[in-house]
């Protein structure tokens, strides 16, 4: 039985070094303070056109968007119901990708994995091959753009290539940890669905989840006979077209953040913002090189999570636990069974290069490196 522990508010500031959530700026914390009104009102159709063509515009897409109230995970649910009737291809290297396989077994379809070791990244070999021995079989490819797990990036942009000579199948990204912070071209590359949450590499708070759609996966959805009911592609497309709003009742205050942190990163540009968090990921292999090694794959290393092998072996939690008493920073442990394995630095949003290097001194000093 859980005892109920008082939420007091009265508890010290930390900053944020995760794999999500992560820094959010203060004007648009403050955003969300504005006084209610109503989502039927012409003012909810101002801002949530707002932010949809605002998206479009900051990725570089006219694929059709959709942002919903939700965790990013509402999207591994609704491009399964909404793409594949049978039969789906997952490449699985983390506990984030195959949390995407259970999932679609789960909603009771045939799953066939590509199955690489936790620290390895996805080969676009390998799912041509499989896509060729399944004669067509599949309806769609799935694949986790950024393991958060284990700080590997698998090579997407390439996979889609793959894809794409095979027509009749979707590729549906999964990019919760990178997209904002890493930049992807979606249609150069075939990319029917991909999605995030906000609470990434967007710098908001948590509570929405965005998705881009491709034509081609829109009118896959039109001809079958089932689909998502909250999260389906013409649910929301149509009554985005027709009203300019969503179907069901908003989370607003997050959305108004969403306005005022979508001008931020408009300004900074997509171009700008993917080059600061290249120069973040470097500072922090360099890093990692120097003190204790990469967990991920050689060529395969995310741009917005480190995945820091303790080669050293300090005791992690603790580590933790001091550079959180002593400097008021918050990072992570390794997932799972990698626990004490690794530890992992969020270098996401709105983190610089200079704010990355003070918790790095802070693991220094803490572990006395």
């Amino acid at each position: 039985m859980v005892e109920k522990r008082e939420y007091t508010g009265d508890y010290p500031e930390k900053r944020l070094y995760l794999p999500g959530p992560t820094e959010v700026r203060e004007d648009v914390i403050q955003a969300m303070a504005e006084p209610m009104f109503g989502h039927r009102m012409d003012r909810m159709t101002d801002l949530y056109t707002t932010i949809v063509e605002d998206t479009k515009e900051f990725l570089g897409t006219d694929n059709e968007t959709i942002i919903l109230t939700a965790s990013g995970t509402q999207f591994w649910e609704a491009t399964t119901l909404n793409l594949v009737d049978e039969h789906m291809l997952v490449a699985t290297c983390g506990s984030f990708s195959e949390r995407q396989a259970n999932v679609a077994e789960r909603l009771g379809k045939s799953v066939d994995r590509i199955e690489y070791e936790w620290g390895q990244a996805v080969k676009p070999e390998d799912i041509r091959e499989t896509l060729e021995e399944g004669n067509g079989k599949y309806d769609a490819v799935g694949v986790v753009m950024n393991e958060t797990s284990t700080g590997v990036r698998n090579p997407v942009e390439e996979i889609g290539d793959v894809v794409a000579e095979y027509p009749d199948t979707y590729f549906v990204v999964d990019a919760i940890s990178c997209l904002g912070g890493d930049f992807v071209d979606i249609e150069k590359h075939n990319i029917d669905a991909i999605f995030t949450s906000t609470q990434k590499a967007f710098a908001m708070p948590p509570g929405l989840a965005v998705c881009t759609v491709s034509d081609e996966a829109y009118e896959r959805e039109l001809e079958k006979d089932s689909a998502s009911w909250y999260g389906g592609f013409q649910r929301c497309l149509d009554y985005y077209e027709r009203k300019g709003q969503t179907h069901s009742t908003p989370a607003i205050p997050i959305m108004l953040a969403y306005r005022k942190q979508m001008k931020h990163m408009l300004e900074e540009t997509h171009e700008a913002r993917n080059a600061r968090h290249q120069e973040m990921a470097e500072y922090t292999r360099d890093w990692a090189r120097e003190h204790f090694g990469l967990f991920a794959e050689d060529g395969y290393r995310s741009q917005t999570v480190t995945c820091v092998e303790n080669t050293q072996g300090i005791d992690v939690a603790a580590t933790i636990e001091e550079v959180s008493e002593e400097y008021d920073f918050v990072f992570s442990n390794g997932y799972g069974d990698i626990g004490e394995q690794t530890f992992r630095i969020g270098h996401m949003g709105e983190h610089t290069v200079e704010s990355i290097k003070e918790l790095t001194d802070a693991i220094e000093d803490v572990a006395g490196l």
